[in-house]
């Protein structure tokens, strides 16, 4: 798979406009990028905007802390699917992670799975954890159904890193998605990661990637 068809065209930033959206939206077609991803609030107008485009609108659910209860997560996902999500990228309970409250992460991650039927991606926040925790967390989102493993939100700490990637990888093989995304702003970086196994890029740099 080429780079370009790997990289979800992201802008979470909280002073987006229709008019950045849009630029987003245009760049993603135009570099044939994978999807764009952005906040829920902007769903439906993405969606709309890239109708007849193959072009796929992802979003975050629990962003970026995931200390969200499981229904207010359940609720936000299936509100994003109504209003056009392809896929849903939710962050874990970090705390109950590290609490090791094992049963409650892996069921937060299936009821939201259940609930919407997409494809779900896991964010682990791999910077704030050890490196038996992301292999736990990566273990919990296979056990609930997800679709990948995610490393950051790019909110929270460091982003994705070659060694996160490799632990990843190395726990879900290729019988789960690994998604690195967080400070990824170079080809060079990106391709070590793609090496290292990540399957998808989230980047709000994809264009300057793809030159």
């Amino acid at each position: 798979m080429k780079l370009n068809e790997m990289i979800e065209h992201t802008l979470l930033k909280s002073n987006a406009n229709e008019t950045t959206l849009k630029k987003l939206c245009d760049e993603a077609v135009e570099n044939g990028f994978f999807g764009v991803c952005v906040n829920p609030l902007y769903v439906k107008f993405c969606h709309d905007y890239l109708k007849g485009k193959n072009v796929k609108v992802v979003t975050v659910i629990g962003f970026p802390l995931g200390e969200n209860k499981t229904e207010t997560k359940v609720f936000e996902a299936k509100a994003a699917v109504s209003d056009g999500a392809d896929e849903v990228d939710m962050v874990i309970a970090v705390s109950k992670l590290k609490s090791g409250d094992y049963d409650y992460v892996r069921n937060d991650i299936k009821a939201v799975k259940d609930a919407t039927g997409v494809n779900l991606k896991v964010i682990l926040e791999t910077a704030t954890l050890t490196d038996g925790e992301i292999v736990k967390a990566c273990e919990l989102a296979e056990e609930a159904g997800a679709d990948f493993v995610k490393t950051s939100t790019g909110f929270v700490g460091g982003g994705a890193s070659i060694e996160a990637v490799r632990i990843m990888k190395k726990t879900v093989g290729d019988r789960l998605g690994v998604k690195a995304s967080g400070g990824i702003r170079d080809k060079d970086f990106a391709s070590e990661l793609v090496k290292a196994g990540a399957t998808r890029l989230g980047t709000s740099s994809g264009v300057d990637i793809c030159k």
